[in-house]
């Protein structure tokens, strides 16, 4: 009996769903894995998701190929809405050929790419593949370099962000290398250059795909994942979680969210937490906590270079990008991790008008012949052009130390901060005090009956002179002193004040950050 239109095209619908067949689909779930459409129904809004070029098949005649063909072509594509907010999606499907990247497969993802730039709205990858589909060879690897090119068009203009929910290996990787932020599934997905076999042959190393390129790792050594999440549910809720703090494009601000934490919430705890040891260590992050809106800070990068934190939350309902020295770690020196850490996550607040918050507490960058050598000039220059070259709201608060050059980099008043608060016991100094009195009366130290007196004396002198705030403030560096407590009333009101902030840069084809 002959098909009626509509009856074939129902036939169509039902095959396009079912991916590679119900045993790979098993195979995909005993991993712990879900499918790609299982993927994009728990990442979007229930019934929000419209699915384009469902029918799209591969055009390749090798290797037997043209008598396997599977509706989609490995990858489910579409646009939806996460919290009735639009968003472009692709979802790479394990099921059909490994999720091996075919010409046709990169054209379906290149077409969502381009709609997401034409229309300013986020572009979210959900990546599980195999790699390029070697039955195409050439067209394959073509296939990569277009999407490249348009992650790098779509960078700064869009947000984007990547799930790796399982293998991303090869040319695959360069994708979410590019995009903003890259969250992967713990065990069992993982990112790497090379193989574990093309490492042994070239090196004689014995080493694991988790080992050699796992969340873990790239989370806590690399850098690569900003974030990690035990499976994929959780994966993409933290998705969702992200995207809410993030505008459609780089012409929009982020989402405002009402707030039930008072405006005025002045909490005294703030006023103890430092201790009055100067080289005692707390950590920042309860500041952070106690400042900003309730439950609302969402760290990122929260593994790798912890000597930093970044991260976004909400003041007074308003998103704010967070950097701040995590005194509890490498006593808050900036190294070059943390550099890179700091200068990436501020260009990319930058780029969506997002405001910079910046709590301080530097005693300076980490010295040694190991950082020395790797390049912290080059790198802890990347942390200060960020700074230099951003043009939305900046405020900083130091709750103790700024010392040296890091206290200029981070967000000082001369690398055009708007508003900058400290704590009455910052330290703003060149150095410690008992490390400036060593040098400054060095021949009378030296020269005294009992050196240790003289040095403690002019040590105390140093910082009753210099480490305190009050100087800075005399010479309008720091715009006031508060009591701690007030900081969260003082940041919504300078946040106010600066919402409208307009700052013009030289004309030019672009900077050229130190990379």
């Amino acid at each position: 009996m002959t098909q009626t239109p509509l009856e074939r095209l129902q036939e169509m619908r039902a095959d396009s769903l079912v991916g590679g067949g119900p045993k790979r689909i098993e195979a995909q779930h005993a991993k712990g894995k879900l499918t790609a459409r299982e993927r994009v129904a728990l990442l979007l809004d229930e019934g929000s998701f419209s699915e384009i070029d469902r029918f799209v098949t591969h055009r390749c005649h090798d290797f037997g190929m043209e008598q396997q063909k599977i509706l989609g072509d490995g990858v489910v594509t579409g646009h939806g809405l996460i919290e009735g907010r639009p968003v472009f999606v692709f979802s790479q499907d394990f099921t059909v050929f490994g999720g091996s990247l075919s010409e046709t497969h990169a054209e379906k993802i290149c077409k969502v790419m381009d709609m997401s730039l034409k229309t300013g709205v986020p572009l979210i990858g959900l990546n599980d593949s195999g790699g390029a589909r070697i039955q195409e060879g050439v067209k394959s690897l073509g296939g990569y370099a277009e999407i490249f090119w348009r992650n790098t068009q779509a960078s700064g203009v869009v947000p984007q962000i990547s799930g790796i929910l399982g293998p991303c290996a090869g040319g695959a990787v360069y994708s979410p290398a590019i995009t903003d932020f890259i969250c992967m599934v713990e065990n069992s997905s993982y990112m790497h250059i090379t193989g574990p076999d093309v490492v042994k042959t070239v090196t004689h190393e014995e080493v694991t795909s988790e080992d050699l390129g796992g969340a873990e790792l790239h989370a806590s050594k690399s850098g690569v994942a900003h974030f990690t999440s035990p499976d994929d549910q959780n994966c993409l809720a933290l998705i969702r979680r992200l995207f809410g703090y993030l505008p459609l494009n780089s012409a929009e601000g982020p989402p405002f969210m009402p707030t039930d934490d008072p405006l005025d919430r002045m909490d005294e705890r703030l006023d103890t937490i430092v201790p009055e040891d100067p080289s005692k260590p707390y950590d920042m992050h309860e500041v952070i906590q106690l400042v900003v809106d309730e439950e609302s800070f969402l760290e990122v990068h929260a593994s790798y270079a912890s000597n930093i934190i970044v991260g976004f939350a909400r003041i007074g309902g308003y998103v704010i990008g967070i950097v701040a020295n995590n005194p509890a770690v490498l006593a808050g020196c900036l190294d070059i991790d943390a550099s890179i850490k700091g200068a990436r996550f501020i260009r990319f607040c930058d780029a969506f008008n997002i405001p910079l918050v910046t709590f301080e507490d530097v005693p300076g960058f980490l010295p040694g012949t190991s950082q020395e050598h790797r390049g912290i000039i080059l790198h802890g220059a990347k942390l200060l052009y960020a700074y230099c070259e951003a043009t939305v709201p900046k405020l900083t608060v130091i709750t103790r130390k700024a010392y040296g050059g890091a206290y200029d980099v981070m967000a000082s008043k001369h690398v055009r901060a708007d508003l900058n608060l400290a704590w009455p016991n910052a330290q703003i100094a060149v150095m410690g005090a008992s490390g400036a009195a060593r040098i400054i009366h060095r021949r009378e130290i030296q020269s005294a009956d009992d050196p240790a007196a003289v040095e403690a004396q002019r040590t105390k002198e140093y910082e009753e002179t210099f480490n305190n705030p009050y100087m800075a403030a005399a010479r309008g560096f720091v715009d006031d002193v508060i009591e701690a407590h007030r900081t969260r009333p003082a940041l919504i009101r300078g946040l106010e004040l600066y919402r409208t902030k307009v700052e013009r840069r030289p004309a030019r084809k672009h900077g050229n950050i130190p990379l």
